[in-house]
Order: structure tokens, then sequence, then C-alpha cells
């Protein structure tokens, strides 16, 4: 006899019926380590199955023994709070959610409980259980049904059936997750936000009643084919009229709160769903078979922090990129009319980011520690930014990560006619905006901070910067030194900015702030009625840019100062501050620094320097809104064949609008 068979037959033999609590656990949770084997097969691990099945038919003690330790085992432990709750989570608390699942991953599990859905993560802790289960032939699902069916200790009110422990906790667990769905359905927060005529209809109402009709119908032993039916019918209304909340968020500002209930409430109408099939059509038990499955992986999913990091950035997502898609339509030219306009506008920004660059060499010169240089540094870049937004001028670099949940938004229905190929439009719009944006930033800010930085020394009688410090503005700024990695790390800085400024507008728009300057009666009685409406619209425009760019400020002038306290060497480095530093160097060096190597190392950096910043920033940002989207990996190798197909037919198109 193998010694697989050999360790079974001992394990068989150690069961005793009259186990505690405890040690009954632990004899079923050996016996699923054995069916698991060497967590490499599951079919290895089902045909182990059927050698339990073989060797309880020809061991007849043993199987009486194995049938009365299952019939104690569900008399302790409820199986339908399992079938209904497993694998949804009690709140949206991010840290909180941290700490229970460092918990499950850290510290050892007891079996000394009667909680189903523990003891089922102890007998089944792998994604290898969710494998074998769904593995299992109807043949063997059968011969176990068979054998591990149990009568229900309490049978159903007015049931002309016999009841199985297995139906008694599908039954139950549908009445629960029902509940449930009826609970998030009547929440206020869902309620309110629901679509006019999806409220009317109150699907939410007459859910209970549809369920107890095919719960009645079902133990009378009638035919429930039209009821079943009804009942999906129902549940389907239920989960179209939540949907209907999405649009208010859309318009109304998002609530990651509100987004976690709504995505719970489908997961509970798709559990119902595999219960009602568990239930009703289910004579070879595949469909329980699979349940089981689910709810093994669902398991190991919330024992899984990059899970829940990932569901969360999910969430978060949702949250920002709504907001900033709406944002960045702006900023995306079409035609040569806005390409034109797109280059007047950085032109502008890079005329005042001269003024920028003269403010940052004066907070330098004043010798100040390094908090203070970066936090006085970080005022002078968003007062600037701020003034620039409000110009309406662009900053170049500020743009990709604005943009790309604009350009996301278009791949909601990737099935759509047409939906693919608009899209590598829109790629195509953004990179020649960049171009734009980036050629008329530098393009004006490098002679216009060389001409200030003349005025200055004719006034001053001495240049705007030393020489020193004007042969260590080219050496940084080399493309031989680390000025690549610096502004890869500045594009991630511009993302984070552009995150915040999607989270403020959200929040702006969440709390209808807009709403509350324009008609609370407090603030109409201050500022009169006329000026109360201007400020709600100009806070309803701007907040965006306020957020993103105040913060985007402060971080280019204070991480660094951070990062060197902390001894991280790393600096900003924006294309165009960048650009206007070259132009105050050559200011104070003359015209021999066209004969120093550092200069054309310098400029040689600037368009690495921007492509890392436009790249890095709008990575993380069409990444994000891909999250938000729920674009699948397959759509997204979609995605990347049909720009790259572009590039290689039209590549013109990424530099200059095609005409008319």
């Amino acid at each position: 006899m193998p010694s697989k068979t050999v360790d079974l037959v001992g394990l068989l033999d150690s069961l005793d019926p009259d186990f505690d609590l405890v040690h009954r656990h632990l004899w079923l949770i050996a016996l699923t380590d054995w069916i698991r084997g060497a967590q490499d097969s599951p079919a290895d691990s089902a045909a182990r199955v059927d050698m339990l099945l073989d060797i309880l038919e020809v061991r007849p003690q043993a199987a009486l023994r194995v049938q009365a330790f299952w019939r104690s085992l569900l008399s302790e432990v409820d199986g339908s709070l399992l079938l209904s709750d497993h694998g949804f989570a009690s709140r949206n608390a991010f840290l909180s959610e941290l700490v229970q699942r460092l918990n499950k991953k850290w510290l050892p599990s007891s079996p000394q409980t009667s909680d189903a859905s523990e003891l089922f993560d102890l007998v089944m802790p792998t994604t290898m259980d969710a494998r074998w289960l769904a593995s299992l032939s109807p043949h063997t699902l059968q011969r176990l049904a068979v054998f591990l069916s149990a009568p229900a200790t309490i049978q159903q009110t007015a049931s002309r059936r016999a009841l199985t422990h297995w139906q008694t906790a599908l039954l139950d667990a549908m009445t629960f997750c029902t509940s449930q769905i009826r609970a998030t359905g009547f929440s206020p927060e869902v309620r309110l936000r629901m679509d006019a005529s999806a409220r009317d209809r109150n699907p939410f109402h007459t859910l209970a009643s549809s369920f107890d009709l095919v719960r009645e119908q079902w133990l009378a032993g009638e035919d429930v084919t039209e009821a079943a039916r009804a009942f999906k019918l129902q549940l389907e209304a239920c989960r179209n009229a939540a949907a209907t909340v999405y649009n208010h968020l859309d318009a109304h500002g998002i609530s990651v709160d509100l987004v976690f209930r709504l995505r719970q409430l489908r997961e509970r109408v798709l559990r119902v769903r595999a219960l009602l099939d568990c239930l009703l059509d289910d004579p070879d038990h595949l469909h329980s078979a699979k349940l089981l499955s689910q709810l093994a992986e669902l398991g190991h999913a919330q024992r899984s922090v990059a899970g829940l990091v990932n569901s969360s950035a999910s969430l978060l997502a949702a949250k920002v990129a709504e907001r900033n898609s709406e944002t960045g339509e702006h900023y995306i030219t079409r035609d040569h009319a806005e390409y034109r306009k797109m280059v007047g506008n950085a032109a502008g920004g890079g005329a005042l980011t001269a003024i920028t660059t003269a403010l940052k060499f004066a907070v330098m010169a004043c010798g100040l520690s390094a908090f203070w240089y970066g936090f006085w540094s970080g005022v002078v870049y968003a007062v600037s930014f701020v003034v620039i937004q409000l110009l309406h001028f662009t900053l170049a670099t500020k743009q990709p990560a604005m943009t790309a949940p604009a350009m996301a938004a278009k791949l909601k229905d990737m099935n759509a006619p047409g939906a693919l190929d608009a899209f590598v439009d829109e790629v195509t719009h953004l990179v020649r905006s960049q171009t734009a944006a980036v050629l008329g930033n530098v393009a004006v800010v490098f002679p216009a901070t060389l001409v200030l930085a003349l005025v200055v020394a004719q006034l001053r009688g001495a240049p705007m910067i030393d020489q020193a410090t004007a042969g260590y503005v080219l050496h940084s700024l080399s493309l031989l030194g680390p000025s690549v990695l610096y502004a890869a790390f500045t594009g991630v800085l511009l993302f984070a900015s552009s995150i915040l400024g999607g989270w403020a507008e959200n929040w702006f728009v969440l709390h209808r702030l807009d709403s509350a300057i324009r008609y609370n009666p407090r603030i109409t009685a201050v500022l009169g009625v006329p000026r109360a409406q201007r400020w709600a619209g100009f806070w309803r425009v701007n907040i965006s840019g306020f957020a993103s760019n105040i913060s985007l400020g402060f971080m280019l002038g204070l991480v660094p100062s951070v990062m060197a306290f902390l001894a991280i060497p790393l600096d900003a480095r924006h294309v165009t501050l960048s650009a206007g530093q070259i132009g105050a160097a050559c200011a104070s060096i003359g015209w021999d620094v066209v004969y120093r190597h550092g200069l054309w190392w310098a400029v040689a950096s600037l368009p690495v320097i921007g492509l890392m910043n436009v790249g890095v920033s709008f990575y993380f940002a069409f990444r994000v809104a891909l999250r938000a989207h729920d674009v699948s990996d397959v759509e997204r190798s979609r995605i990347y064949g049909a720009i790259t197909a572009r590039l290689r037919t039209a590549p013109l198109r990424f530099l200059w609008p095609a005409r008319v």
C-alpha cells in the first residue's frame, strides 16, 4: 500500500467522534493538509479525495466515525454566516483593515473557534485549495454529497422537504444577504443620490417579498421557475438602481465610503445569485464546488496586504480621476488654432517663470537654513504657479497628470465602435500639446531670464548670481550627473500634486461648497448675492488648480531639503525652471560661457529632463485612471499595440496637427 494511503488510514483510525471542539477542528485541518499534498497539482488533490472515499467505502467503521464527526461539526459552527459574509469587509477603514490583515498574516490563528469563517480559513489557507475544489469531477462531488449530507437540525416551517444542513445554510445565507442589500439600498447616502426614476420604482422595497416567495414555494415542493426568475430580475433592478448613484457622484463628487458600499452591494447581489444556483439548479453539485472554491480564494485575498492596498488605491483612483478628467480636457489641443493658443500660453508661462528664477536666486542669496530656504523657495514657486494659472498661461509639465485621466475616461467602453482609435487620437493630441507647451516654455524662459539677469546686473552693478553659483548651476544640470534621476523624481512630485488637486476639487464638490458660497444667507449677507455668485464660480473653476499648484510649489521647495536632512541625495529638476537657471548662469559668466563644455552638457539635459518630467507624471496618472475605470490587462495590451501602430504609420501627427 502506498505511503500516502498508510498516512490516510492512520489519520482515519485516529478520529474519535467524541473529540472536543478543538481536536475536532485539528483533525479536519490535518485531513485537508493530506488532501492538499505537495500543493503542486489540483488533479492530484482531487485524486486524493477519490482515494479517501474509496477507503471509506471498504472501511465502514471509519465511515461511520467520519459521518458522526461531520454531524457534530455542523452542529457547532454556523455555515450560513460563512456563505453570506465570508469575503466581505466589515468597514471601509484602511488602517483598521490593514491591522486586521497583518494580524491574520503574522499572528497564529487558534482552532478553538465556532466561527465558520475562521475555521474555513484554517482549513483552506492557500490558493491551492480553491484550485483543487474547482477541479473535483461531478462524480466525485456526487459521492461526497451522498456521504456528507446531514439532515437539518431545525426543519423549516411548513416544509414538505426533508432539508439537509447545506440547504438550510443556503436559505439562511440568502436571507442575510438580501437583508444586507436592502439595508444598503435604504441607507440615506445611497437613497438620496439614486436616480429619481430608480427610486420611484422601489426595487429594494419588494426584494424581500420576492425572495420569500421563492423560499416558500421551494419549501412547499412547488415549481419555483417563475418565482426564481422574478427574484433574479429584482436583484438586477436593485443593482441597476444602485448604479445610478455613480451618475450623481460624477457630477457632485465621489465619496470613497459610498463607492465602497456600492461595490459591496454589487458583490452581495452576485453572492445571492450563486447561492440560488446552488439551491435550485445544482444536481451535480458543480455550483456548490464553485462557490466553495470562490470562498477559499476570497479568504486568501482577505489576508493579502497587497490586495488591500490595490483595492484602496482603486477607490482613491475613482475619487480623483474623475475630477482630473474634467480639468484635463482643457489642456488637450486638437487643431491648429488650439495648438497656436497653447504655444502662446506656454510662452506667457515661460516669461513669468523667468521672474520665478530670479526670486529663487534671491532666496538663495539670503543664506537661510535648509528648512527655511526650502520653505521660502516653495512660497516663490507656489505664488508663481498660481499667478500663471490666474493669467491662463501654461506650465508644460503640469499638464500630463491632468490630461491622463481625461484620456482614460474615453476607455469606459472599450468595445464601442471606434473607441480605441479615438483614444489613440487623444494620445497624439496630448503628445503634440506637450511638445508645444514645453517648447513655448523653454523658448521664452531662457532669453527672458538672460535679459532679466542683465537688467538686474545693470541696476545693481553686480551680476544676479556670482561666478561660483553660475558654475554650480551648469554643473548640477549636466546630463553627465544625476539630473535624469532628479527629473524622474520631479515627475513623481508633479503626479502627486495632481492627485492632491483632484482630491481637493472632489472634496469641494462633494460638500457642495460652491452652492454654500452662492446661497448661504450668512455669506450672501456679507458679500452680497452678485459677488457671492462670482466667488462660487471662481472657486469651483480654480480650486483644483490652486491645490495642485500650491502643493507642487511647496514640494519642489521643501522635499529636497527634507531629503537632504535624511541624507537622501534627491533634488528637483523641472525643465522650465532648469532652462531659466541656465539663462541666469549664462548672463553671469558672459560670452565665454559658449566655450565651456558645462553649458552644452546642461543644454543637452533639457530635453531629457522634459521627457522625464512629462513621462513619469503621465505614466503614474494614466495608471491611476486605468485602475479607476477597471481597464483589464488584455485591453491595455490592445491600447499599447494601437499606439505603437500609430507611431509607425503617422509619426508626425505626434508633433504637428494635421491640416484640415
